[in-house]
């Protein structure tokens, strides 16, 4: 039972891997939007740039890993037949 639900959060495609990527970066826009309030200059918006920066990280570590376990799927099924 605990397996099943611990599969709802694993991304198994690249539609699931856009919207997560989506939703990270509408929360790092809102958190950048709140660091320019807070720290009005150049300091806000290089706070900014980090925030919204970093979604680009992980968006592309999100859309590598999927491909990486595609690819060893399929490695797998070429050496079992």
């Amino acid at each position: 039972m605990l397996r099943k639900f611990g599969r709802l959060f694993v991304i198994k495609t690249r539609f699931e891997a856009y919207a997560v990527i989506y939703a990270i970066s509408l929360g790092a826009v809102e958190r950048g939007q709140a660091y320019l309030t807070q720290y009005p200059g150049i300091g806000g918006k290089l706070l900014f740039l980090a925030a919204t920066g970093a979604v680009f990280i992980a968006g592309a570590k999100i859309l590598d890993a999927l491909r990486m376990e595609k690819q060893l799927k399929d490695m797998a099924a070429s050496h079992e037949g």
